[in-house]
């Protein structure tokens, strides 16, 4: 199916737009690295996205799992 890999695909492209071309040319691998570690760091912790209400992904996870923490029936 073509839409298997559309996900890794787009967030593939926005890595190498937001980070890889736009800092070139990079002297080292570790600097690579070290950029790399840095945009997934603020991807998942910082960035705000609209769709779900201008909060970080890693935010919403959290909103997400408390809900069903809260939902939970208890098992006697």
């Amino acid at each position: 199916d073509s839409y298997d890999n559309a996900l890794a695909e787009t967030i593939n492209g926005l890595y190498k737009t937001e980070l890889i071309h736009k800092r070139a040319p990079w002297k080292t691998r570790e600097a690579v690295e070290l950029a790399t570690l840095e945009w997934v760091a603020w991807f998942n912790n910082q960035r705000l996205l609209e769709p779900i209400g201008y909060i970080p992904p890693a935010e919403a996870e959290v909103n997400y799992y408390r809900q069903f923490a809260k939902e939970a029936i208890p098992v006697a």
